[in-house]
């Protein structure tokens, strides 16, 4: 049996952090900071699926899944700002340190190929860390 993955995008806006899942129709959440939209996120699903109509619930609902959390590059830099800094970013992806500056304030969103270039260096690093042995 495939398990299904719930996809949750979290997203910076104005005052708050947004959530919601984009393989999913009514799951929503948002806090004040990244964690508060997770569990914020994951209360409304429960929700969801305590109070629905078992025939009206999304099939995705149903059963076992899986939770995948995307983010956009603001979003990651503050939920990460205190393990990630400036210099570490610049030097981990090539990236200049004030363009870090300018896409954690939202000042300016990273082209698709800054953001792919983050998200390699990311994944690079997660492979490295994930074969170290102390």
């Amino acid at each position: 049996m495939i398990m299904k993955t719930l996809k949750i995008v979290i997203e910076k806006s104005a005052d708050y952090f947004d959530a919601f899942a984009e393989n999913c129709e009514g799951v929503y959440g948002a806090g004040a900071t990244v964690a508060e939209a997770k569990k914020n996120v994951l209360e409304g699903i429960e929700l969801l699926i305590n109070n629905s109509d078992p025939k009206r619930l999304p099939e995705i609902l149903k059963g076992e899944y899986t939770i995948e959390y995307k983010m956009d590059v603001q979003s990651f830099l503050s939920y990460f700002d205190r393990i990630f800094s400036k210099p570490a970013l610049e030097a981990l992806t090539g990236i200049n340190q004030k363009q870090f500056h300018h896409y954690a304030s939202g000042l300016k969103k990273p082209r698709e190929l800054q953001r792919k270039k983050i998200e390699n260096a990311l994944h690079d690093l997660g492979k490295e860390l994930l074969a170290v042995e102390l």
